[in-house]
């Protein structure tokens, strides 16, 4: 049995997503020694151990008291009850031979489930700790540190920032089931990317308490569609509260609760467009006041999905989202309205290979005098891609300049329909709207996420009632 089928049917046993942290930092003993760093971590056990889904503890604090502070975190390890999973806090990388070393002295000397590694030496660096099925690795990822942004968020060119490069790696080697991430659950945004570059590996996020991590908002980014695949660390938050047990209990009983919400969020969900949605709002792509629309109508939620282009990941994820419903539609080529579409219609056609055109908001004065930019024959068939619709007004704008050069049009795609009537008005002349959100699903996923205010979620309901085009 793989190390995440163990953990699995713990998580299933106890109803528990918490990792319980064993960091016997010297402020919290009853004296600087080895002993007492032992006697910190037993008590921490025996009060939490019906609570967590694992135990963590930090190789580090051990260590640093040398050879018996190694021999309390022996003691340490072999007191955690069978089947509760043990994760090592080393965070080990280097080269094949030592990484070798480092492996055995894990698995089996110390006799931990799993450890947390390095993974920038490459794959040869972790292979030593894969050769065990029944051991697990979490790689780093995307940290919750402050100087994550140095490294782990540079962009590596046609592949994004580095952590995105790490999660789609892991996932490929992820051949027997025993590989991790250890992403941040301060950086939902991050959480959420890499969520979707990783769908079936399991999370270690670690954040929530202590570092201030919104726990609402890192399950709804990181859980899995069957609600696992993440648990979540916390040290002190437990390690100096009067009563440990209680504190764990409480945070057990408050994940869940928050799991429950998630799963009772609109169908969408499963197939990972909850989250998608969720990392919208999260990017400024959502904002919630008074905004005049082109329509003319005064609005109290706005969609700027323009800022996607300063979120490369973001903008992948959107695009990808289209894929579907571009694949139950004939056509020859994508063409994308101006301007918002523009980048949106880029990303898929380099994800797709579909080729794109578009039609000019003002028709060229010089040169070609062109109504449509790139290549098309006369009587293709295009399927119009926006990212938005309300009323329907600026798609027949677009259909009449594409019509105007000879090419058919019979489906228009967007990312939100705004439920102002633009499905009907469209239908009307022939022209079939689909869309990959409705805003009334977004606005009930948010609601019982409870990421969005009761106020707001009010206003745009109301909104709905009195400008909906049924």
């Amino acid at each position: 049995m793989s190390f995440f089928q163990r953990l699995q049917e713990r998580v299933d046993r106890t109803d528990s997503l918490l990792c319980v942290g064993l960091d016997p930092h010297p402020e919290h003993l009853s004296e600087s020694s080895a002993a007492a760093a032992g006697e910190f971590c037993l008590r921490l056990i025996t009060a939490t151990a019906d609570q967590a889904c694992a135990f963590k503890p930090n190789a580090a604090f051990f260590e640093a008291y040398g050879a018996p502070g190694w021999e309390a975190l022996e003691w340490v390890i072999r007191a955690v009850p069978d089947r509760i999973p043990v994760i090592l806090d080393a965070k080990r990388g280097d080269i094949a031979s030592t990484a070798r070393a480092y492996a055995r002295s894990a698995f089996s000397t110390l006799g931990v489930d799993a450890i947390t590694l390095s993974p920038y030496l490459g794959y040869d660096s972790i292979q030593p700790f894969l050769e065990d099925p029944e051991r697990g690795v979490f790689l780093l990822c995307k940290t919750s540190n402050p100087g994550a942004g140095d490294l782990q968020t540079k962009h590596v060119a046609g592949s994004g920032p580095l952590y995105l490069v790490v999660s789609r790696l892991a996932q490929a080697w992820n051949t027997a089931d025993n590989i991790g991430l250890v992403v941040g659950a301060t950086d939902p945004q991050a959480l959420a990317e890499v969520r979707s570059a990783a769908p079936d590996l399991w999370l270690l996020a670690p954040g929530v308490g202590a570092q201030g991590g919104d726990l609402k908002l890192a399950l709804a980014a990181g859980l899995r569609a069957d609600g696992a695949g993440m648990i979540l660390p916390a040290s002190r938050s437990i390690a100096t509260a009067a009563d440990p047990g209680e504190v764990a209990r409480r945070m057990r009983l408050e994940i869940n609760a928050n799991r429950s919400r998630l799963g009772e969020t609109s169908g969408f969900v499963d197939d990972g467009l909850g989250l998608l949605a969720d990392a919208l709002l999260r990017a400024g792509c959502v904002q919630f006041g008074s905004f005049e629309l082109k329509s003319g109508l005064l609005s109290p939620i706005y969609f700027d999905l323009r800022r996607l282009v300063t979120y490369p990941a973001l903008l992948e994820r959107v695009a990808r989202a289209y894929i579907p419903l571009l694949e139950r539609v004939k056509f020859d080529r994508l063409a994308a309205l101006p301007y918002a579409a523009l980048p949106i219609v880029t990303a898929i056609s380099l994800a797709s290979g579909w080729p794109m055109i578009y039609p000019r908001k003002e028709i060229k004065a010089y040169g070609t005098r062109a109504q449509v930019e790139g290549e098309y024959r006369a009587g293709e068939r295009v399927v119009l891609v926006d990212d938005l619709a309300t009323t329907g007004g600026s798609k027949f704008e677009a259909i009449e300049r594409l019509q105007a050069v000879g090419l058919q049009v019979q489906d228009v795609i967007v990312l939100i329909d705004r439920e102002g009537g633009a499905e009907q008005e469209l239908a009307r002349s022939g022209v079939k709207l689909q869309t990959v959100f409705r805003l009334s699903d977004l606005v009930n996923r948010w609601e019982r996420a409870g990421l969005v205010s009761a106020r707001q979620i009010e206003a745009v309901r109301t909104f709905l009632a009195q400008n909906s085009g049924g």
